[in-house]
């Protein structure tokens, strides 16, 4: 990969290292000079920090002190709180982006890429998620959201056991592979390869615990050799209640042989603020009131399950949108603020039953509902199943079937070239052309008019804060090495 140099075309898929910088929720920009960003493209929140990152300096100390009480923090969670206080900042590294023709210069900072807490770069994994499925994936087909809830005992061992979790969604998805084949079997359709794609959560709109799945299923079922597509009628109320059914008795069988002798004792702090996380519940009123049953909507034991959000074949732009909400993160930075009085308030997405409609915390106890979301490493967050999965025979074939983005190449291309293999496939969307997908903002294009292109990348702190003019950091204090205290008591 080179850098632009001045009289060249820019070509903005080369430029990856867009991929690290921040998310359209997040300032990422910083004008070099006194310069402003063109508003009709990119807004950024400041130059100061954000809210989050505001609250994350302020009561990570207090937070890391009260935490050491109850068995102390793990190290990765620690270290996703503090690198979210340092996303986009230039001072860290950046990369410089000029103007050939007016000469204005913008630094871009690197992000942190968390998973959790900083909700920029959140913002942007689910936007590129999104992209891939959307555009390498998911063939044009009609869709159907599953979204499954499990009761409030399960809450803490389900989001601290990947692998518990990852057995509940797996049992969930081949009760509905089952269903399809039946209903395929019954309109005579021969060798049915059905296909989902999961996102697993473990928030509320509240930041509160409860992991659930949201399973994107098409309406119906590949088959024959060409893997050609079969729709299905859609479910009945009494097929997602049998459906329910079924796996609410497997997810408890599979509890019940995971910890035969009762749930475990939290270990640790973020053990214990996951349990008080998932019984917390919002200001509701006298009477509470039962969940009211929709269409496609079942409730059972404190399962719930949800099936009547659908999307036609032809709206590729719901789909994206949809993919978007099934991988996105916790934190919306627009819905938090903070108070005069040092407190902050995240306003919920909708009210409450008992008419709550803000939450007023303190940075404390921000973090300790954020500590109770933290997804724990090399935990997938996004998976496949049937005919989605990496290593599914017919895989090839009906991903070939997708829609092919727009492009100089020409329709008559074969499959085969389509279906090539993982290194020859293009790499996932940078961050350039996930700005230009989803807000249509160019961020190469400068309001003179002119294009913007790659001066240097400065990766260093060092080298950051020299080029900004800055004194380096202070290092930590060396002390005198002394001898062991038996020498000391020894010679005295």
């Amino acid at each position: 990969m080179g850098l632009g140099l001045p009289g060249q075309d820019v070509s903005l898929p080369s430029y990856d290292f867009l991929c690290r910088g921040t998310a359209p929720q997040r300032r990422g920009l910083q004008p070099v000079d006194g310069g402003q960003t063109d508003c009709r493209q990119y807004v950024p929140k400041g130059r100061g920090p954000t809210a989050l990152q505001r609250a994350v300096r302020e009561g990570l100390p207090a937070f890391l002190a009260e935490a050491d009480e109850w068995g102390g923090l793990p190290t990765s969670l620690v270290r996703e709180f503090v690198a979210a206080t340092t996303c986009g900042d230039v001072s860290r590294g950046f990369v410089l982006v000029k103007c050939l023709a007016c000469g204005e210069a913008l630094r871009v900072g690197f992000t942190c890429h968390g998973r959790t807490v900083c909700p920029g770069c959140t913002a942007r994994r689910a936007a590129a998620t999104a992209a891939h499925l959307v555009d390498e994936v998911l063939p044009r087909c009609p869709y159907r959201q599953w979204t499954l809830a499990f009761p409030r005992g399960l809450k803490v061992p389900l989001a601290s056991d990947s692998a518990l979790l990852a057995a509940a969604v797996r049992a969930f998805v081949r009760g509905l592979f089952a269903l399809q084949r039946r209903q395929a079997r019954a309109l005579g359709i021969e060798k049915p390869r059905p296909g989902a794609v999961a996102f697993v959560q473990h928030f509320t709109s509240a930041l509160l615990l409860h992991p659930h799945a949201h399973v994107l299923v098409p309406e119906g079922v590949f088959c024959g050799d060409d893997k050609s597509f079969a729709q299905l009628p859609p479910p009945t109320d009494e097929d997602v209640e049998v459906l329910l059914r079924k796996v609410a008795k497997k997810v408890l069988q599979l509890a019940a042989a995971r910890y035969p002798e009762g749930l475990p004792y939290a270990d640790d702090a973020q053990a214990a603020l996951a349990a008080a996380s998932a019984q917390t519940r919002l200001p509701l009123g006298e009477v509470v009131v039962a969940p009211r049953a929709g269409r496609r909507c079942a409730f059972l034991e404190g399962f719930s399950l949800h099936a009547n959000t659908a999307v036609h074949e032809n709206d590729r732009e719901s789909l994206e949108r949809l993919c978007r909400y099934g991988a996105r993160g916790p934190v919306a930075l627009d819905r938090l603020t903070f108070r005069e009085d040092g407190r902050l308030e995240y306003r919920l997405k909708r009210p409450s039953r008992g008419g709550a409609t803000v939450l007023v915390l303190t940075p404390v106890q921000l973090l300790k509902r954020l500590c109770a979301l933290v997804v724990k490493p090399k935990v997938h967050l996004t998976r496949y199943f049937g005919v989605f999965a990496p290593n599914a025979n017919a895989r090839a074939e009906v991903v070939a079937q997708r829609p092919r983005p727009p492009g100089p190449e020409s329709e008559s291309e074969s499959p085969a070239k389509d279906a090539a293999p993982r290194d020859a496939r293009p790499p996932r969307l940078n961050f350039a052309d996930l700005l230009r997908r989803t807000l249509g903002v160019d961020l190469f294009s400068c309001p003179c008019g002119g294009r913007r292109v790659v001066v240097a990348f400065i990766t260093t702190e060092e080298a950051a804060r020299k080029a900004l003019g800055l004194r380096p950091r202070d290092a930590a204090p060396r002390h005198r090495a002394t001898g062991p205290p038996q020498l000391a008591l020894a010679l005295a």
